[in-house]
């Protein structure tokens, strides 16, 4: 009795239900399919475009983001699609949502290689690479670094348009980002890129300065190996030789004199050790070849006055 009572109350509950409820579901002749008006594009991609921008006017861009993509998938080859595309990305920046905004961008350029939005796409692209390579991206409540997504950015720029108006810059910036990480080789390779892809652009000349810097980082690792710091110093030298009147030639001269300075010591350290080993033919080599190669060096004074020491030893 009790099993009979619970299935004439669910059939009630049932019938109550199909009756109260509105019929979401409609048939349309013209698309020949069932279709929930609740979600169903507008009747024609420029309807339904207007519809979706009337949120972005007005900077809803959480209700405006799923009408552009209602039109995307309504109307997929229409050109008012790249345009929704388009404003799918510029609604994603506006909600801070900068890597999607990214992604956003990346297929417009690859769905719609003929809109003729690329151009300001790919300059999105770069400003959002710039933020990214400027600081810090808030995420669930934290700062998370955002260095590796301005150089996958950056990156992106360069594909997209490699000898457009921001290759050169992205391809220098991504030279930057490195560097800033502390990664001077991977860094010294990026703006060799620069000199070898852009000959031509403002950004070469900077970017040999960069390559010398670098060098320079990379030979501080090393105490008695001087190739490095040899390299380095050639780099700043050849430098102030093409560009004398640079504004960053007075600070590679700087750089040469402590690079001379460093060299100095190095030589001078390795004069001592043989002397300190007794051999000291060698310690008198490399005394004589701090004061005679490095005179303006503060190692040159003491270099040539151990070399007289040894001297008198004989």
């Amino acid at each position: 009795m009790q099993i009979k009572r619970l299935i004439l109350f669910l059939l009630f509950f049932s019938f109550c239900a199909v009756n109260s409820a509105p019929a979401f579901w409609i048939w349309t002749p013209e698309s020949k399919r069932w279709t929930n008006p609740k979600y169903a594009a507008k009747d024609s991609p420029s309807e339904q475009l207007a519809y979706a921008k009337s949120f972005f006017d007005v900077k809803d861009y959480k209700k405006a983001l799923p009408e552009f993509e209602k039109l995307i998938r309504r109307y997929p080859k229409a050109k008012e699609s790249a345009e929704a595309q388009y404003h799918i990305g510029l609604s994603l920046e506006a909600l801070n949502k900068l890597y999607d905004a990214y992604l956003a961008h990346q297929k417009l350029i690859e769905k719609y290689p003929f809109s003729e939005r690329i151009e300001e796409a790919i300059e999105k692209q770069y400003n959002i690479a710039e933020t990214f390579m400027q600081g810090k991206n808030r995420f669930l409540g934290l700062d998370i670094p955002t260095s590796k997504y301005a150089v996958d950015v950056f990156d992106a720029v360069i594909k997209n348009s490699p000898y457009g108006k921001y290759a050169a810059l992205s391809q220098y910036k991504i030279g930057l980002v490195l560097k800033s990480l502390g990664k001077f080789s991977e860094a010294k390779d990026e703006f060799e890129k620069v000199v070898s892809n852009y000959p031509e652009s403002e950004w070469a000349e900077p970017a040999k300065f960069q390559i010398a810097i670098c060098t320079k980082e990379t030979s501080l690792e090393a105490n008695y190996d001087q190739m490095t710091t040899q390299e380095a110093k050639e780099k700043f030298e050849e430098f102030v030789k093409a560009h004398p009147e640079a504004e960053l030639s007075k600070e590679a001269e700087a750089e040469v004199s402590a690079l001379k300075e460093k060299e100095a010591e190095s030589n001078f350290t390795a004069a001592a050790f043989y002397e300190k080993q007794k051999k000291y033919e060698s310690a008198k080599i490399y005394y004589e070849y701090v004061f005679t190669n490095f005179p303006k060096t503060t190692w040159a004074a003491k270099a040539f006055e151990r070399y007289q020491v040894l001297e008198r030893g004989k």
